[in-house]
């Protein structure tokens, strides 16, 4: 996120879902001003924020967000993240004024890693969507609606 961040190429980033950061990680959100809310802090306050947005949204997802109870097809898998319905939630709930969703980018799908995948239907005779996949199908589909709603 550095990278963006230093060619102003956004006015505002939010990371929701974080549950380790190194002192380099830590220093560059602090130094961007990043709004980070780590996953101790979520369950601390028994809520998940509203989110509010003005001008032009887009938004990045990276699947290992989730816990890997809800995406085990990710590559990095680390225990204490959002369950399914917390990311829906926040995904349904956001709002924007003034401008509107522009896009979305979804990453950290890894299909060799997605229990189920490697199933073949015996109906169709083609490799079935791991877990992990249908969870993604099922984010994918929110995030359209919602840039439809534009």
């Amino acid at each position: 996120f550095a990278r963006i961040m230093e060619e102003g190429l956004v006015g505002r980033l939010v990371q929701v879902g974080i549950r380790t950061q190194t002192s380099h990680t830590r220093a560059q959100a602090e130094k961007y001003n990043v709004e980070v809310y780590e996953m101790k802090d979520l369950y601390r306050e028994r809520r998940l924020p509203q989110f509010e947005f003005e001008g032009l949204l887009y938004v990045s997802i990276d699947l290992d967000c989730l816990d890997p109870a809800f995406a085990p097809g990710v590559s990095h898998h680390e225990p204490g993240g959002l369950t399914t319905r917390e990311l829906l939630h926040i995904l349904q709930s956001f709002r924007v004024q003034g401008g509107g969703l522009v896009g979305i980018d979804f990453v950290e799908l890894n299909p060799s890693r997605d229990p189920g995948s490697e199933s073949t239907s015996v109906t169709t005779g083609r490799r079935a969507p791991g877990m992990s996949a249908m969870t993604a199908a099922k984010i994918v589909k929110e995030c359209v609606a919602r840039l439809l709603e534009n």
